[in-house]
């Protein structure tokens, strides 16, 4: 499924009813375009009928943040308290809005669930994400409240020093909301969530879904013990090595200190952990396996390091949803960390299954 049919999609599950015309004038395409692609889609089984019935393929509902992000990056090695000449980038971001990118990226049926204000930034990030194929339709919007927004400031090297993220809207997606789309969650072959989440909605989805499979993403260090009193619940847990620390009050900077790590995390319940290092690449225990994985040639020149976990964690999902053996599924996640963090983007748009995995040869053929 191309891109374009992906949005196309994305609109027609908003409004079934919706005419050509109006998925034209939203995509800046021509009619018969759109005509051509719902032809297509048809074709494909993914339309049928009249009024654009769509067939029920599986799908993965993704709950947590959406922002726009601001990234300001140093030119120079980056000097405190004075101003430093560099590049400001806006992208849309958010953990679990990057991954639900990640994931329609790669050919996924993606449902982000996720709040954001009646205002500029909030109706950019509707349009940013239909634009990338994630369905926004359980996306609520607020009067009341300001989409959020994280600010943050990268070295020379492009990685991040400093951050201030304003998501208070965020709280809105209570446990009482989340309940008006569980019909919808029940369908989910994967649900993806992040601790951005208040306390009452990781409650009553770890306790509404503990049968279903979940991963979760700790997001930072001041959220990563949200996740803590729910990990029973959790299939796969992707943490960095801080927020791991934080999450655990246990050490995560050998491998004997990971490999404990990881056998408290197994004793919550947690079938699988993956902690993110950076240039050391990832730790990763199954309970059958643990190591560490790390890119077979050169990593890419860093430009934003603040996607990369997030497009690892969205292809791990994708590698899930395919059965795929854990070595493979590492490859590819690193190899989608790589791709990402070599855009200025949060997110970028380049990544495909097709990149990821010429990706993968290329490091095989160095």
């Amino acid at each position: 499924m191309t891109s374009r049919e992906q949005q196309i999609l994305a609109l027609i599950r908003e409004n079934p009813m919706t005419r050509q015309q109006a998925i034209a004038s939203t995509l800046g395409i021509s009619r018969s375009a759109v005509a051509g692609h719902i032809m297509n889609l048809t074709n494909k089984g993914l339309i049928k009928g009249r009024g654009y019935v769509l067939s029920d393929p599986a799908f993965v509902a993704v709950i947590g943040g959406a922002n726009m992000d601001i990234h300001g990056r140093s030119d120079e090695t980056l000097r405190s308290n004075d101003s430093n000449p560099g590049v400001v980038h806006t992208s849309a971001g958010g953990v679990a809005r990057n991954i639900a990118e990640g994931l329609a990226r790669l050919g996924i049926d993606c449902r982000l669930v996720s709040a954001v204000g009646n205002d500029q930034h909030g109706r950019m990030l509707l349009r940013l994400g239909r634009e990338a194929g994630i369905d926004m339709q359980y996306v609520q919007q607020f009067e009341s409240a300001a989409t959020s927004t994280y600010l943050s400031v990268l070295d020379n090297t492009g990685d991040m020093r400093v951050a201030v993220a304003d998501m208070s809207i965020i709280d809105k997606l209570t446990a009482n909301r989340l309940q008006q789309i569980q019909p919808m969650l029940n369908q989910a072959s994967l649900i993806i969530l992040d601790t951005n989440l208040p306390d009452d909605a990781l409650a009553w989805l770890a306790h509404t879904f503990a049968r279903h499979t979940i991963f979760a993403d700790t997001v930072s260090t001041a959220k990563a013990l949200r996740i803590k009193p729910y990990l029973s619940s959790i299939h796969t847990l992707k943490t960095s090595a801080i927020e791991a620390e934080a999450l655990t009050g246990r050490k995560a900077r050998t491998q004997a200190d990971l490999r404990s790590l990881a056998g408290w995390v197994h004793a919550q319940g947690v079938e699988r952990l993956f902690v993110t290092r950076g240039a050391q690449g990832v730790f990763y225990s199954t309970g059958d396996a643990q190591g560490v994985d790390k890119l077979k040639g050169p990593r890419r020149d860093v430009r934003n390091a603040g996607g990369a976990g997030d497009a690892f964690l969205a292809t791990l999902a994708y590698a899930w949803l395919e059965d795929w053996p854990l070595d493979k599924s590492l490859q590819y996640a690193l190899a989608a960390a790589d791709l990402t963090l070599s855009d200025p983007a949060t997110s970028s748009p380049a990544l495909s299954l097709t990149a990821i995995h010429q990706t993968v040869e290329n490091q095989h053929a160095g």
